[in-house]
């Protein structure tokens, strides 16, 4: 009887690796005047003037800045959608008038990086779809470089803990990381079990991103392109 050949095993199929991507401060800088937007948007929903009470708060939720601006004037939160929809129009008109934004030093290069590696290039971002896609046009961004299947948006959950729970619901057992510029990203992450690599390109230097959760911590993605890049490829699939 002849001995029964024995065929080589195929090596597992390799994980996908989704990078989250913020955008505020971290693929794009941040704009001059970044909550006056909320507030024109509030505005334009009443049809008057108001004082301005609520200054921003990076890695906020564009729900969670539109809820505390309508809370601060003492309304109702029914009127929260009516704001969004002008805080789209608003961002919209800009970017037709030439508004535009500037791309942080070496993202540009190192979402196309990522992409030749395999790896999906996904949003995680206060914003809403149509709000990124005109940051990321305005600043110089292929928007077709991002998976938009695998992005998760703000518009609709006033905690950015809300946005994170999507990602980590759709991205179980594939390795993931959320790139941020705030510790607000990194306590989302947290919330969820997804890793948080930050990037000193928003309005918090490298000491201040070093006392969160961090698997790593970037100046910027042309200093510590390699950083970031080695700091992925050794992660492990998410629970």
């Amino acid at each position: 009887m002849e001995a029964m050949e024995h065929q080589p095993v195929p090596p597992p199929a390799p994980v996908p690796t989704t990078v989250l991507w913020d955008i505020d401060g971290t693929l794009v800088r941040n704009a001059a005047s970044p909550g006056n937007l909320y507030h024109l948007a509030l505005e334009r929903a009443l049809g008057r003037d108001l004082p301005l009470l609520v200054g921003h708060q990076h890695g906020r939720t564009d729900a969670g800045i539109i809820v505390e601006h309508v809370r601060a004037h003492h309304l109702e939160d029914d009127l929260v959608p009516t704001v969004s929809g002008h805080l789209r129009d608003l961002s919209e008109e800009r970017h037709r008038s030439g508004d535009r934004r500037t791309p942080a030093p070496g993202a540009i290069d190192l979402v196309r990086r990522f992409a030749s590696l395999g790896w999906r290039n996904g949003l995680l971002t206060g914003n809403s779809a149509h709000r990124a896609r005109i940051k990321l046009l305005g600043a110089g961004f292929d928007v077709d470089a991002f998976d938009w299947d695998h992005s998760y948006f703000g518009d609709e959950q006033v905690e950015r803990s809300g946005v994170t729970a999507l990602a980590a619901a759709a991205l179980g057992g594939t390795r993931a990381v959320i790139v941020g510029d705030t510790p607000r990203d990194g306590e989302a992450a947290d919330a969820v079990g997804i890793p948080f690599l930050a990037v000193a390109t928003g309005v918090y230097d490298v000491d201040a991103l070093r006392a969160t959760s961090a698997v790593a911590v970037a100046r910027d993605c042309v200093a510590d392109a390699s950083l970031i890049e080695n700091a992925i490829a050794e992660l492990a699939p998410l629970a």
